[in-house]
């Protein structure tokens, strides 16, 4: 067996305890809930609000955010059907998706991107929020294998990319 192969085992390993551990402590409206809030909209809101009401860094958070969404956007797509990574509820026989994904495609986890990307643009221009954003960003990817739809290597380079895509922005914001 090579390392390949290995790695996915492990991966698979780890999906099946999570979803039986999930089922068996009924924590499917919980997973939902963690999981819609890493649908997207409530970053545009809280980008939204805080340009509006945050005089001294609001609007800066905002278009930071924006451009590393801009940046994240393309390269997870670009990722995801290059490498065209079934999702275990398309793989797995006899497994069955808390929910039905909105496409085919698991690696990397699109919600583990941008969460753990609206966690990193956060943390840096409000520090003290940084702990609780980057908690609720590790809850919407757990939620993503708790419902079924993500193995855990797809949650990790989803986060992954958030974090460079957030770092990059931030980079590339100062130097201009």
């Amino acid at each position: 067996m090579n390392r390949l192969q290995k790695l996915t085992a492990v991966d698979t390993r780890i999906f099946y305890w999570c979803n039986d551990l999930h089922r068996d402590l009924g924590m499917a409206p919980v997973s939902r809930f963690v999981s819609r809030l890493g649908d997207g909209v409530l970053y545009l809101l809280l980008g939204l609000g805080l340009a509006l009401w945050e005089e001294e860094l609001g609007l800066t958070f905002l278009e930071v955010g924006l451009l590393a969404f801009a940046l994240e956007l393309p390269l997870y797509l670009l990722l995801k059907n290059t490498i065209r990574r079934d999702r275990p509820c398309h793989r797995l026989d006899g497994f069955r998706a808390v929910i039905e994904p909105s496409d085919k495609f698991s690696f990397p986890s699109g919600h583990a991107a941008a969460a753990f990307l609206f966690a990193t643009v956060l943390a840096s221009f409000y520090p003290s929020l940084a702990l609780g954003a980057f908690v609720v960003a590790a809850l919407i990817g757990l939620s993503r294998i708790l419902l079924g739809v993500h193995y855990p290597t797809d949650i990790a380079a989803g986060a992954l990319l958030g974090i460079c895509c957030g770092v990059f922005s931030l980079h590339l914001w100062e130097m201009f």
